[in-house]
């Protein structure tokens, strides 16, 4: 009998150490955290356009255990939002805690915001003008004539709102600071909008006309002229007698 007490007294370590290291979590302290969670958004139809802003991301607070806790963080969560099924309009979707990406142990206690607002528009395309947008002054002497684009026309694509009065594009900056004769420049297209999107062309050819002007009549050469007109209006006068 005497002989099993270290067996016994070996077993009942093990079993209250194995009791502890199970029993762990369970006794470990629960806390709350708020996370900013990036808000994705997921199967947006080709044929429509957001154009009001939407939130980067969504303050999620969280509930669990520290070490739950401690292992998550921005970079691995995450909040999807399903929009497959949006349709022109204004659009109001409400953010459930079951979309967000956490383990079984951790609690969505909160999202702020819960719902997120915005504008959804059918695209459109149309066919506008290319306006060259020319910068700065050549230099004294010089004027700048009618500059012209080939093609002059490009199709773009964006919301209704803004294709339905939309009636051109410009191109990229040309640059006419020492410009001293005409020139000829490849430059792109581009759009004022981050709404509006250049399909065709994407690079354009503008051709700027750079003339000298005519140099003006100096002081010296209209005096010179005046003195010898007045010369020959004396020598042309006779003395009245009486």
């Amino acid at each position: 009998m005497t002989s099993n007490w270290p067996l016994k007294i070996l077993s009942v370590f093990l079993a209250l150490t194995l009791w502890f290291v199970v029993s762990a979590p369970r006794r470990e302290s629960i806390y709350e955290r708020a996370y900013a969670v990036p808000l994705t958004l997921v199967g947006m139809p080709r044929d429509y356009v957001i154009t009001t802003p939407v939130p980067d991301t969504v303050s999620v607070r969280l509930r669990g255990r520290a070490s739950d806790l401690r292992s998550l963080s921005s970079s691995n969560l995450e909040v999807p939002l399903d929009l497959r099924t949006v349709v022109a309009g204004d659009i109001t979707i409400t953010i459930r805690p079951q979309a967000v990406n956490v383990p079984q142990s951790v609690e969505v206690v909160s999202l702020d915001p819960s719902r997120v607002r915005f504008r959804v528009e059918e695209v459109r395309q149309k066919v506008v003008a290319i306006r060259p947008f020319l910068v700065g002054q050549p230099p004294a002497g010089y004027t700048v004539g009618d500059a012209t684009v080939e093609p002059d026309q490009a199709l773009v694509s964006g919301p209704t709102s803004q294709i339905r009065n939309l009636s051109e594009v410009a191109t990229e900056r040309v640059i006419m600071t020492g410009r001293t004769a005409t020139f000829v420049q490849p430059v792109g297209v581009v759009s004022d909008s981050s709404l509006v999107r250049i399909i065709e062309p994407l690079t354009t050819q503008v051709t700027v006309p750079v003339i000298e002007e005519a140099p003006p009549t100096t002081t010296t050469e209209t005096e010179t002229t005046s003195t010898s007109s007045e010369k020959k209006t004396k020598k042309n006068e006779s003395p009245v007698r009486h």
